[in-house]
């Protein structure tokens, strides 16, 4: 896909791995949406991108379709770059015996997997009524973590809510091929993101050296720089590439 001149939208945009592939996008002569909640400050990021933002929730049909609204303004709706999340720490069970709390299981697998399924549904049917250009009408890329894989002790919602976006996207690729619309995700390790910026220097620099290679945290532009050769490279479909300097994480 060539992205000059398509129109985008990119959720969880206002900061973050959002912000910095939202940034590429413009960089690359997309016309670009930023979506995210309203107290995110998008609307500030995205001016000082020249995208434009709208507040939603990814979660609810409205929130989404405002921003595909906003980005089919400015033409075809040909890339989406979904990075909308959260984690909240649970263990199965507390310290004291009792249950872990049903609610914050579900709070968090609603938005990171339910979010994205919208996400994707409501793009992926703007994007069937396209035009196909160079073989394909569009292309959605999905995020995931390598807490899919090993997630740690208190990620048992998080790692759920990321093991079903790997679940989800051969599946979902393979049913849109018919439509020409690829599906991929990222699942990146540990990134210099406003979440890890709560941290204090010496937390960072111990998770930073847990990496093998490179021993840091992974830069958001580096994220933004796969999402792009994803959305470029044709042959991209159905696969979850783990971004990570070669981590694997331990229990705790």
């Amino acid at each position: 896909m060539d992205t000059t001149e398509i129109s985008a939208v990119v959720t969880g945009g206002a900061s973050g791995l959002g912000l910095a592939t939202a940034r590429r996008l413009v960089e690359g002569g997309a016309h670009v949406v930023l979506l995210d909640l309203k107290e995110s400050g998008g609307a500030a990021a995205a001016a000082g991108l020249g995208a434009r933002f709208v507040a939603g929730d990814v979660v609810t049909e409205d929130g989404v379709a405002a921003a595909l609204d906003a980005a089919e303004e400015q033409g075809p709706l040909r890339a989406v770059v979904h990075c909308a999340g959260r984690g909240r720490q649970l263990r199965v069970l507390r310290k004291d015996g009792t249950p872990g709390s049903l609610d914050d299981f579900a709070d968090v697998v609603t938005l990171n997997l339910v979010g994205s399924f919208n996400v994707l549904r409501l793009a992926a049917a703007r994007m069937s009524a396209n035009d196909p250009v160079d073989g394909e009408r569009g292309a959605v890329v999905l995020t995931s973590s390598v807490a899919a894989w090993e997630g740690q002790i208190g990620q048992v919602n998080y790692a759920a809510s990321k093991a079903g976006v790997v679940g989800m996207t051969l599946v979902a690729a393979r049913d849109l091929a018919a439509r020409l619309i690829r599906v991929a995700t990222i699942a990146p390790g540990l990134f210099d993101t406003p979440l890890l910026a709560r941290l204090s220097d010496d937390v960072r620099d111990a998770l930073g050296t847990s990496v093998p290679h490179p021993s840091r945290l992974g830069d958001p532009d580096e994220f933004a720089a796969l999402a792009m050769h994803v959305l470029e490279n044709p042959m991209i479909n159905g696969e979850t590439i783990r971004l990570d300097g070669g981590l694997r994480m331990a229990p705790r």
